[in-house]
């Protein structure tokens, strides 16, 4: 086969094709150098020192989130360089200890990255998707009633009913001596807690025992995904989060979804029982009071994003309570003391479930939790806010217009500045000090300022009687004590492999024909 010689023309248009093709490569290759030479030389934050790469791209950011580090990354960074550590080409992790009143406690707009949280997609914007302040705490008003702690509490019973099933779970272990994941059977909890606080509906994870329809499973990875393409809001709108996604209800947390929706319909056309004021009650009155402020995918939005976060925070805080506590000795005796003093004082030991009324009331056992949640933050994302036209001076540094600034709760709970030299120490001791209340001021495990967590009511609830009930009733310990549990740092900590064995403690019978523990 033979192929008729090119000609002139056909020369010379391959010629041109090659220059045209060389040049596009040469324009590509300047604007990509000149970029890293603005942003790495010339930027206004190019002063602030961090790893090289974070300087000129996110990158170096969204490879630490996807390895699951990111916390213990800017922990070690803030130790090497101090204060100010640039995370990004435009975004400044900051550790002062003025930067949580100046950056999160004031009115700044919340970073781009927050729209990430609108599900199942854009239309959906809930008050933690929304930047912009005074629109987010218009919205957060409109739904404050149903996380106010007086309503939460008209749900106390079902939350009892609740944490009975997880209670039986942790009973039949303790019978058959099995190993059991504590991860597991905490988050089973938390989901269903949330359900019914919310909208009078489990998801049926305890009453089946299992992780129905992967719903668990799969948030690993959308926790994942939602971290990093954050940051790329745009790309996940045109990929998932957008109506359509929504309609064909392909995505992962089906379950989820489902459930709540089909539970909120449910109640919006028939059952809506007055006697049950669960926070969705609440939030179809306000609906209905004030139409022109909120509508129904605000109300679905709003319930959505609680489910998801009250859920994964109240699962993490309840394992690094259990964790911290049986590796740190005497500790889980000592809570155990508290109750049973308290109650031989003013009953209640024959009750399931320690009350609300006396678990707030557990002196050590509080500062436990709270040490807990300071040791193993849920959230270890940064949090990220926008510097307003009139800039910002924090630490003896300014920042202009635009700039990106950000509070780690992980870096700051750490910090030997704030902390003491024992700051990287399980000590529920110095929430006991006269200085307690100072320590607040750099607290952060619910975020803080206009948008800190709505729902850290009802994760204090649940927590407190929780942890009351299992330190009074059962000793737990590790298969390994010597084993420590891993982790990955998404939009929250995922901890598992830590299997604990259960014992229950010994009962008897009281007059009333209850079982009580042998204390």
């Amino acid at each position: 086969m033979s192929f008729a010689p090119k000609t002139k023309m056909d020369l010379l248009l391959d010629k041109r094709l090659t220059l045209s093709w060389t040049l596009a490569i040469q324009i590509l290759l300047a604007t990509i150098t000149s970029i890293i030479i603005y942003r790495r030389h010339l930027h206004p934050l190019s002063s602030i020192p961090g790893p090289p790469f974070a300087s000129i791209s996110r990158l170096w950011h969204i490879y630490h989130i996807l390895k699951g580090d990111q916390n213990l990354q800017l922990v070690s960074l803030h130790n090497k360089y101090g204060h100010f550590v640039r995370l990004a080409h435009n975004e400044v992790s900051v550790s002062h200890p003025d930067a949580v009143k100046k950056i999160l406690g004031s009115q700044l707009k919340k970073g781009p990255w927050y729209r990430m949280t609108a599900i199942p997609d854009y239309r959906f914007q809930s008050p933690m998707a929304t930047t912009d302040p005074k629109k987010k705490m218009e919205k957060s008003k409109a739904f404050a009633s149903g996380y106010a702690l007086t309503n939460v509490l008209r749900s106390e019973p079902q939350l009892d009913n609740v944490i009975s099933l997880l209670l039986g779970h942790l009973d039949g272990f303790a019978r058959t001596g099995k190993e059991v994941g504590l991860d597991k059977y905490f988050t089973f909890t938390s989901f269903d807690v949330a359900g019914e606080i919310l909208f009078s509906s489990q998801f049926g994870f305890l009453e089946t025992g299992t992780d129905v329809g992967n719903a668990i499973a799969n948030g690993y990875w959308l926790s994942m995904y939602a971290s990093a393409m954050a940051f790329f809001y745009h790309i996940h709108v045109a990929l998932l989060g957008n109506p359509f996604i929504t309609w064909l209800n392909i995505l992962p947390y089906g379950h989820l979804f489902d459930t709540t929706i089909k539970a909120m319909k449910a109640r919006l056309q028939d059952k809506r029982d007055e006697s049950r004021f669960d926070s969705v009650e609440y939030w179809f009155r306000a609906m209905e009071k004030h139409p022109e402020k909120i509508k129904w995918r605000d109300v679905q939005a709003v319930t959505v994003s609680t489910v998801g976060a009250a859920s994964e925070t109240v699962s993490c805080a309840l394992q690094s309570f259990v964790y911290y506590m049986i590796r740190t000795a005497g500790a889980w005796e000592r809570a155990r003391k508290e109750v049973i003093e308290l109650q031989e004082k003013e009953g209640g030991r024959e009750e399931r479930v320690v009350s609300w009324g006396q678990a707030k009331r557990l002196v050590y056992l509080q500062a436990c939790l709270k040490e807990g949640l300071r040791m193993f933050a849920p959230v270890p994302m940064n949090l990220p806010r926008v510097v307003g036209p009139e800039g910002l001076e924090i630490g003896g540094r300014r920042f202009e217009k635009g700039s990106i600034l950000s509070v780690n709760s992980w870096v700051m709970h750490f910090s030997d500045e704030i902390w003491g030299e024992d700051a990287g120490e399980f000590k529920p001791e110095r929430w006991l000090r006269e200085d307690a209340g100072e320590l607040d001021r750099w607290f952060m495990p619910w975020g803080y300022g206009y948008n800190s967590c709505p729902g850290q009511n009802i994760a204090r609830l649940e927590l407190s009687k929780i942890a009351a009930t299992l330190v009074r009733d059962y000793d737990i310990s590790q298969v390994n004590p010597e084993q420590e549990w891993k982790w990955q740092a998404f939009f929250t900590v995922v901890q598992h492999s830590w299997p604990c064995y259960i014992k229950a403690r010994k009962t008897t019978t009281n007059e009333s024909g209850c079982k009580v523990p042998l204390h």
